[in-house]
């Protein structure tokens, strides 16, 4: 919106600046007086305010140009302003600046420094007003889940996971196995509860068991029990996972680790519904949904022979893709604050401390980051140093990102575009909200 508000009781001022701003294609509207600007951002929008601080002959208090400002603000505290004057003490234009003036410029002004504040802040504002409304829709769209489903306490923000649980949501009433794939500590589980939560057997127990972390010859017993004898030390009938899951659904984390002889039983299972009990030759019916995770490319293994192809695609009927926690970084500072529990403050520091990390251990790392930082901080303002994050983790290597643009580099860029953000992430081919995050990073006020 590149439209501005002037309010001077001076013609002469007024005609200055709409010149100016036409010459750079921004359109300009004038008011002589407070009231007559106030009622002028009643009737149209307009993204920054040039006001002047003094408006009756002989007055040079700025008090006047202070009741502009605050009434402004209350009417659209959103909105940029740039204050304007010869003759305001200097203390009071700081004052307000402090108190969320844009910008204060001396008259006469310089008109290179007037239109690059100008043109900054009027993009600033369009960024905002589209970062406001992404976050809008994402916020409508989160709700909008929440009443179609029950999201088992997933916590999210991110584009990708709302996408996923979209997919979830609409498969999870047929009764049909589903396949998780992702990293570790991506979050696996979560989704496999989402989907019991959502299902035909959701009054049913949710059963989970890792099956890279059973012996080999355990897996049998534990998932289809055993009876009094069946082995050494067995001495009392064992109820198995399927038993326990009847009417409900069988989480098989790693499933990939599931040895072959295992895999065989498991497709019986699966297509009949029957399994027998180990050392016993009776022969047991259950109603199970079957939910199995990994993190392994079953794909590869079906062709080296350490997977069943049968059971690989009986799995795999419907396969929810979770990206690692670096691919849904807006996922990270909703599932921070999760995890901290109003027990500390985020600092703006350790935020973005949190977003520049590559999260290899993925929501589990996160989680043990913040717990940390939680206890070490004592309930007060959590920085960057708490979370004890590996710096070279945070962009891939030991190096910086040859792709990321220096400090140096960032504000040669500005000084070649004299000063206007959008030119010089154009030269830096970023775009202007990137280039904001990295004016921020970097402390460099545009």
């Amino acid at each position: 919106m590149r439209r501005v508000l002037i309010i001077d009781d001076h013609p002469g001022v007024c005609q200055a600046l709409e010149l100016l701003l036409s010459l750079h294609d921004i359109e300009a509207s004038v008011a002589a007086s407070p009231a007559e600007g106030l009622a002028l951002l009643e009737t149209r929008p307009f993204g920054l305010v040039i006001q002047d601080m003094n408006f009756t002959a002989d007055t040079t208090s700025g008090e006047e140009g202070e009741s502009l400002f605050r009434a402004i603000r209350a009417k659209r505290p959103d909105l940029p302003i740039i204050l304007l004057t010869a003759w305001t003490r200097l203390d009071a234009a700081v004052a307000l600046v402090k108190a969320g003036a844009a910008d204060y410029l001396a008259k006469p002004w310089d008109d290179a420094k007037l239109v690059a504040t100008v043109e900054n802040l009027l993009e600033l504002g369009e960024a905002n007003r589209e970062i406001a409304q992404l976050r809008e829709a994402r916020r409508e769209r989160r709700a909008a889940l929440g009443r179609r489903y029950n999201l088992a306490g997933v916590v999210f923000g991110s584009d990708a996971t709302a996408n996923l649980l979209e997919l979830a949501g609409q498969i999870a009433a047929a009764p049909v196995p589903v396949l998780i794939t992702g990293p570790n500590g991506a979050g696996k589980e979560r989704i496999a509860a989402f989907v019991h939560a959502n299902s035909a057997g959701k009054d049913g127990p949710f059963v989970a068991l890792n099956c890279g972390a059973l012996p080999a010859d355990l897996i049998e017993a534990e998932l289809f029990g055993s009876d009094s004898g069946a082995y050494t030390g067995a001495a009392k009938a064992r109820v198995g996972r399927f038993e326990a899951a009847d009417g409900g659904t069988l989480f098989l984390d790693e499933i990939g680790n599931l040895p072959l002889a295992g895999q065989v039983k498991l497709l019986r299972v699966l297509e009949t519904g029957q399994f027998e009990r180990l050392g016993s030759s009776k022969t047991r019916q259950t109603r199970v949904r079957v939910l199995s995770a990994t993190n392994a490319d079953l794909r590869a293994m079906v062709k080296t022979g350490a997977f069943r192809e049968d059971l690989f695609y009986r799995l795999n009927l419907i396969e929810l893709k979770l990206p690692p926690l670096a691919e849904r970084r807006d996922d990270v500072l909703p599932l921070a604050e999760h995890f901290l529990a109003g027990r500390a403050r985020l600092g703006e520091a350790a935020r973005e401390a949190l977003l520049a990390h590559r999260w290899p251990g993925n929501v589990r790392e996160l989680k043990n980051a913040v717990e940390r930082a939680a206890l070490l901080c004592g309930g007060g303002e959590i920085t960057p140093s708490l979370l004890g994050l590996d710096d070279a983790a945070s962009n891939g290597s030991g190096y910086r990102n040859l792709d990321e643009p220096s400090r140096e580099a960032v504000m040669a860029a500005l000084a070649t575009a004299g000063g206007i953000v959008s030119r010089a992430a154009t030269q830096l081919g970023l775009s202007r909200q990137a280039l904001y995050r990295r004016l921020e990073r970097y402390g460099i006020s545009s």
